[in-house]
């Protein structure tokens, strides 16, 4: 029997990180896995006040580094992304 490589995600087959700093959000009604949620979070916080947008464009840039996130859904995974931002702030 081969050796397993790694944990693989049930959703796209793709290999598991071994990073378990994953935490779910919901985007259009959909639970999905955020890498490093808190992390992102904590580092948009220490920039200190800004707009709405501002926050969400350094909330995305940051998940992005970390996170799949496609094309088609980028508006929806900022706005849950600032909704996890403002319960945290």
């Amino acid at each position: 029997m081969a050796e397993k490589d790694g944990d693989y995600c049930t959703i796209c087959g793709g290999v598991v990180s071994g990073d378990r700093e994953i935490r779910q959000i919901m985007v259009d009604g959909k639970p999905v896995g955020i890498s490093r949620l808190d992390f992102i979070i904590d580092e948009v916080l220490k920039i200190g006040e800004m707009s709405e947008q501002d926050a969400k464009e350094e909330l995305m840039k940051r998940a992005c580094q970390f996170n799949y996130i496609p094309t088609k859904k980028k508006e929806s995974y900022a706005d849950a992304l600032f909704s996890e931002y403002l319960n945290k702030a």
